[in-house]
C-alpha cells in the first residue's frame, strides 16, 4: 500500500492563514512520478440523494485500474453548515488518501440556509449508504470505509460513524445495506452541542440548531456524545489547544468518553493551534499519526474471531 509521500508535502505547503497566500516549496522525491501518473479515475458530481428539493452531489476519486476492492475515505467539508461552503474548496484534503492508493469520496450536504439540523447528519449518512450500495461498481472494500472531515464536516463524520441505525437518521437513505464504518478521523469537530447551542459566540450552532423550538432536544440528538457506547469504530481526533471556534475541551472529552467505553481513541494535540490552518510541521506530524492509526486499525487490523 502506498504511503503519503508527496501528498504530505503538498498538503503542508498549502496550509495558509486566512487571506494569505502559501508559497509552496518544490516537492522532492516521488513528486514527479506522482504528477506524471495518469492512472486515476475521477467521477464528479454524482447525485447520491435528493432532499429538500436539492440534488446532493459527491465526487469519487480512485485508481483507474485497482487490483481489487480498496479502502475508501469519505470526506465532509467544513464551513459552519452554511450556504457558500462547498465540497470543492476542500478537495486537496483528499490527496493523502489518493496518494496511499485509496479511494476518496468528497461529499456535499444541505446547508443551514436550506434545512436546519439534523438535515446535514441525514445527508452524511445517506452518502455512506450510497458508497456501500455502489461498492462493487467503484471498487470499494465495504469492510474498510472510513469517514473524516474538518470542523462541521468532522462533526458529521462522527455522527456517521458512531450513531446506531436505530437513531432514525437514515430512514430516507436509498438501499437496504447496513451502515458500517471502519474508523473515524476527526479534525477539530464538535462532540457535544448541548454545551454550545446557547453560546452566542458559537454562531454556527445558533444558525444550524438554535432556531428551532425544541433546539435543546435537537442539540442532544445530534451530539456524538449521546451515542458513546461499547463496540464503536476507532476514532482519531486532531485539534489545536487554542481553537477559538470549537473548544479544545470538546475533543478531550470525546477521547476520554470513548476510552472509558472501551474503544480505541487517540488525540493529536496541536500546541497553540487554532481552528485548522496549522503550521507545516504540525500538519505533517498529524498526518504521520493518521498514517500509523490507519495502518493499525484499518489496513492491518486482524479480523475478529468468534
Amino acid at each position: 500500500m502506498k504511503r503519503f509521500g508527496f501528498a504530505l508535502l503538498l498538503i503542508a505547503a498549502l496550509v495558509m492563514l486566512p487571506g494569505a497566500i502559501a508559497h509552496a516549496q518544490r516537492p522532492a522525491g516521488d513528486a514527479a512520478s506522482f504528477a506524471a501518473f495518469t492512472g486515476y479515475r475521477a467521477v464528479p458530481n454524482i447525485t447520491y440523494t435528493t432532499a429538500s428539493g436539492v440534488e446532493l452531489k459527491l465526487d469519487f476519486y480512485g485508481p483507474a485500474r485497482p487490483s481489487g476492492p480498496l479502502p475508501t475515505a469519505i470526506f465532509m467539508h467544513g464551513g459552519g453548515y452554511r450556504i457558500g461552503s462547498r465540497k470543492e474548496a476542500s478537495v486537496l484534503s483528499l490527496l493523502p488518501y489518493v496518494q496511499m492508493g485509496w479511494n476518496a469520496v468528497n461529499v456535499e450536504y444541505r446547508a443551514s440556509g436550506i434545512a436546519l439540523a439534523p438535515a446535514a447528519v441525514e445527508d452524511a449518512r445517506c452518502a455512506l449508504r450510497w458508497v456501500t450500495h455502489n461498492a462493487k461498481e467503484y471498487n470499494v472494500d465495504p469492510e474498510r470505509i472510513i469517514v473524516t472531515g474538518q470542523s462541521a464536516g468532522s462533526h458529521l463524520a462522527l455522527m456517521t460513524g458512531l450513531v446506531p441505525d436505530t437513531a432514525g437518521f437514515d430512514r430516507n437513505c436509498p438501499g437496504p445495506e447496513p451502515l458500517k464504518v471502519a474508523a473515524v478521523v476527526s479534525w477539530y469537530g464538535v462532540f457535544d452541542y448541548t454545551t454550545l447551542v446557547d453560546d452566542p459566540k458559537r454562531d454556527y450552532a445558533i444558525t444550524w440548531i438554535g432556531g428551532q423550538p425544541n433546539y435543546k432536544d435537537v442539540a442532544k440528538r445530534i451530539s456524538p456524545m449521546t451515542y458513546v457506547r461499547a463496540g464503536l469504530p476507532p476514532v482519531m481526533a486532531i485539534h489545536g489547544d487554542a481553537d477559538p471556534i470549537v473548544p479544545y475541551e470538546q475533543e478531550v472529552r470525546e477521547i476520554d468518553a470513548l476510552k472509558k467505553a472501551g474503544g480505541v481513541a487517540e488525540l493529536v494535540t496541536i500546541p497553540g493551534g487554532g481552528h485548522g490552518n496549522f503550521p507545516k510541521d504540525q500538519t505533517l506530524r498529524a498526518w504521520g499519526e493518521i498514517d500509523k492509526f490507519l495502518q493499525a486499525n484499518v489496513i492491518n487490523k486482524k479480523p475478529a474471531t468468534y
